[in-house]
């Protein structure tokens, strides 16, 4: 009986989770590969689900705010999409690492060369963003999905602390703490002698995400087999206790 009780229970979390899971992936969302911290440079991944059964995602618009204006923005190349950078004029121009910065990204636009994000998929489209804000904790990305249908949904509604969330949640990335490490140092020393452009930073940002892959990836694989031995061993204890 208590087998049968601890089965149930665990069959009823286990689709709870997997509800959660389903309900909070269904919107474009944005996260970091690795950390984005304050000050430095970061690999950011935009998460596009296809909510459509009858129609592909086919063009991603992403719009940056302007009261926090990010100066280097470089995408990844990306099969079967096309990039365009769009880059604006500053009212007031900002100083980073000692130089001043006149213009600013405010939108990157995918636009899919072939059939795009067809129905049950997901697309990740990655960018490597700096320097990051020292003065938030926070950048909300406005959103703009376009359906092979012309159908067009606004991912711009921005969440607010204490209440549901809404029904078109815009981006956040949230941002830690700044760091001391080389990579962030590096990037602004390289700048501010004027022998890069953000390149050292968006390089180390690139090669911290692998190495925070790798790592996420590890440790999934070792709770995988733990669980799997943890109910291996649950199975023949539970088999024993019904023959005795």
């Amino acid at each position: 009986m208590k087998a049968s009780r601890i089965a149930a229970a665990t069959a009823v979390a286990g689709s709870a989770v997997l509800a959660l899971s389903g309900t909070a992936f269904a919107h474009v969302g944005v996260q970091p590969e690795g950390t984005a911290a304050k000050g430095g440079y970061a690999v950011v991944d935009f998460k596009v689900p296809n909510e459509r059964d009858n129609a592909s995602t086919t063009e991603l618009e992403v719009n940056f705010p302007a009261d926090h204006p990010l100066a280097s923005v470089m995408p990844q190349p990306l099969p079967g999409w096309s990039v365009k950078v769009t880059k604006s004029k500053l009212d007031k121009p900002l100083t980073m690492h000692g130089r001043k910065i006149d213009e600013a990204v405010t939108k990157v636009t995918w636009t899919a060369d072939g059939k795009g994000i067809e129905p049950g998929f997901f697309q990740k489209f990655p960018l490597s963003v700096g320097a990051l804000p020292e003065d938030t904790d926070q950048l909300v990305f406005k959103a703009v999905q376009t359906y092979s249908n012309k159908e067009v949904v606004r991912w711009i509604e921005v969440p607010q602390e204490g209440q549901a969330e809404p029904e078109n949640p815009a981006p956040v990335l949230e941002l830690s703490a700044a760091t001391d490490d080389h990579h962030g140092t590096s990037a602004a020393d390289d700048e501010k002698d004027g022998t890069t452009d953000g390149k050292a930073g968006h390089t180390a940002a690139a090669e911290g995400a692998e190495g925070g892959s790798d790592t996420t990836a590890r440790v999934l694989g070792v709770a995988g087999i733990v669980i799997g031995a943890a109910g291996v061993a649950y199975g023949l204890l539970a088999g024993r206790r019904r023959t005795a």
